[in-house]
């Protein structure tokens, strides 16, 4: 299997996957809005899916897609989940 970076496109090494929990039960899981058309939508249907297995979750928003989210926004997901799921596109 061959290892495509998102960021660019030269191969790299293939790097071992992040351990997998085996439920989601008591997660603590971020899902961020990047304020693109129907994000919200999309982040609905996943928080209710999310929250029947069990999941605690939390819904963030970039201020605009066009820039990186501030740093504060990104230190506070960091401090309260252990996984974050981003809406990225139309």
């Amino acid at each position: 299997m061959d290892y495509v970076s998102p960021f660019d496109e030269q191969s790299r090494e293939a790097e071992p996957l992040a351990p997998r929990a085996s439920s989601l039960d008591g997660a603590r899981i971020a899902l961020l809005d990047i304020s693109k058309r129907r994000g919200e939508e999309f982040l609905d249907h996943l928080e209710a899916r999310l929250r029947s297995a069990g999941a605690q979750v939390r819904r963030y928003r970039k201020p605009t897609f066009a820039r990186p989210a501030p740093h504060d926004l990104i230190e506070e997901i960091a401090r309260d989940a252990n996984l974050v799921v981003e809406a990225l596109a139309d």
